[in-house]
């Protein structure tokens, strides 16, 4: 529920705060007032297009701000929790916009995209304008109003779900086909290639272990000769070696350890190096002794070799790389191999698909024919109540499980109508006038709004076409929708301002140079007068002021 709404220098209001109560509010005013401005500002609020003429003139921003109580309004609460801006049962949403026309958006204070502000206030106020009617001869309105009534919401998932894997399937099944030629020739293709690799069999890692191998085998004799030339340094040769240099040098360190202990840690290195040559020898020993020339070894390394490079060179890759991009290919291969076998197999899944679609979307028909008919019979009442007692309304639902698919399922739904005795009934446009359209509209918002969840229903003069006993009639419908929902409604017909359980007057004052707008709730004494100057004009008598008291009396 709508409890303060508060303006500043927005368009001729320099500042407005209003305190909102629940039931019926009713705002009236003289012509020119500005009597939906409120409604306007509220709109900004609730995420409408911001435009820098909004702000006031020789002001650098405008500023609205809207309190909402939501203790009834379960789905409100639940999109502040899941979008962490709760504020314990409380919203309060704000617009900024500055006389460039740039805006700042914001809810319980955190500043937010424009397009989350619109998402909530979805969930906080349903407005219905002067030309909402013009909407109602559009087909797409029609069905949505009769699926609002109804309460589909649930069953509309089910079928947008459905009809969504039904057309990602048939998307995929004619992306399949029209790449089925290219992609046969890409396998065909792919396959020769793993073929030709599968039989070369390069591991991976081989390519580097032959690739050594082979430049030991390539450098055999020259390893051999240089591995003994270092034996004989070592150790071998007859003459002087590193060993008998190092043996040497320990047997004098062993002499100078004995004249002074603090050479011990030389005597312990040269003992150290002495082993290491040692251990040295030994390993290059091992190493030459399984050093082999094998040419036949040579050669098939060298075939295996230079058949790496050159597959590798034709598929663009590095020898190193060839297995990895055998794998890959490998890999393409069977995505390709699976995608014909996909191919082969989705006909027969599309056709399910399709079924389950058809099966949820003829169980949301069979609804829509039933709440067709209940909806239908309750405009009819209404129209009668409202000056047209020849008139019948009747909601058609022709379902086409063949060419009418869509994810709001398979039904055309049209609003037909006769207002006069022995007029067939006809599609709404071709029947209605402008104000028996407004009536029906009237009636149909009137039916639906006792059954949706939105708290806070706005009416901005959708009474416009109608008088005398009609206006009563309606007044006696907002009223009684005020009982259960908060209903504020901008009218200038005394016959609704009168029922309401709040009454606003707007009021427009100039000095000559500014223009301001006000707006203010009206005690019992100055309701009265404003419900005689709707009756009567500027002279309000004592039979306007009669009149008035009629009014109000409920």
């Amino acid at each position: 529920m709508l409890t303060q709404l508060t303006v500043n220098n927005f368009a001729i209001v320099k500042f407005l705060e209003l305190d909102l109560q629940p039931g019926m509010t009713c705002i009236t005013g003289e012509t020119g007032a500005g009597k939906s401005i409120a409604i306007d500002a509220l709109g900004l609020c609730l995420g409408e297009r911001a435009e820098a003429g909004m702000v006031r003139p020789d002001s650098d921003k405008s500023e609205v701000s809207a309190r909402f109580l939501l203790d009834n309004n379960p789905a409100a609460r639940a999109w502040l929790a899941t979008n962490e801006l709760e504020n314990e049962g409380e919203c309060i949403v704000r617009r900024v916009i500055s006389a460039e026309g740039r805006s700042r958006s914001y809810i319980n204070g955190v500043p937010v995209p424009l397009t989350q502000l619109k998402s909530l206030g979805q969930l906080l106020v349903n407005v219905h304008g002067q030309h909402a009617h013009q909407m109602l001869l559009k087909p797409d309105y029609q069905l949505a109003l009769l699926d609002g009534y109804a309460g589909h919401h649930l069953l509309l998932d089910e079928v947008r779900q459905h009809y969504q894997q039904w057309r990602q399937l048939q998307n995929e099944l004619n992306r399949l086909k029209a790449e089925q030629q290219q992609r046969e020739a890409r396998r065909q293709l792919i396959e020769y290639q793993v073929q030709e690799l599968d039989e070369f069999a390069l591991q991976p890692g081989e390519f580097e272990e032959i690739e050594e191998e082979h430049q030991r085998l390539a450098n055999g004799t020259e390893l051999m000769q240089e591995c003994g030339a270092c034996l004989d340094l070592l150790y071998d040769n007859e003459e002087t070696t590193i060993a008998g240099l190092l043996q040497s040098a320990v047997d004098r360190a062993e002499g100078l350890v004995s004249m002074d202990s603090r050479l011990t840690p030389v005597l312990e290195m040269l003992n150290e190096a002495l082993i290491g040559v040692q251990e040295s020898h030994s390993e290059l020993r091992s190493y030459l002794d399984r050093l082999e020339l094998d040419p036949e070894r040579f050669n098939e390394l060298e075939a295996r070799l230079s058949r790496a490079i050159n597959l590798a060179r034709k598929h663009h890759v590095k020898p190193a790389d060839l297995a990895q991009y055998h794998q890959e290919l490998a890999s393409d291969l069977a995505r390709l191999n699976s995608d014909e076998e996909r191919l082969e197999g989705m006909e027969d899944e599309l056709a399910e698909a399709r079924q389950a679609f058809v099966q949820a979307a003829e169980a949301l028909s069979q609804s829509r024919q039933r709440y067709a008919q209940e909806l239908g019979a309750k405009v009819t009442n209404s129209m009668h109540e409202l000056a047209m007692p020849d008139g019948r309304f009747a909601i058609e639902v022709r379902p086409d499980a063949q060419s009418s698919l869509s994810p709001l399922g398979i039904d055309r739904v049209e609003f037909m109508v006769t207002t006069n005795p022995g007029q067939p009934i006809q599609p709404l446009g071709k029947v209605a006038s402008g104000g028996e359209l407004s009536r029906i509209s009237l009636a149909i918002v009137v039916i639906s709004a006792r059954k949706v969840s939105t708290p806070t229903l706005i009416f901005d003069e959708v009474d416009v076409g109608i008088s005398g006993p009609t206006a009563a009639v309606v007044g006696r419908l907002l009223r009684q929708l005020g009982e259960s929902t908060q209903v504020m409604v901008v009218t200038h017909l005394p016959q609704v301002a009168g029922n309401g359980h709040q009454h606003m007057v707007v009021s427009k004052h100039t000095d000559g140079k500014t223009t301001e707008t006000q707006m203010s709730a009206l005690d019992e004494s100055a309701r009265l007068n404003e419900l005689a100057r709707l009756l009567g004009g500027d002279q309000i008598t004592d039979n306007t002021l009669a009149n008035a008291r009629e009014l109000l009396r409920h």
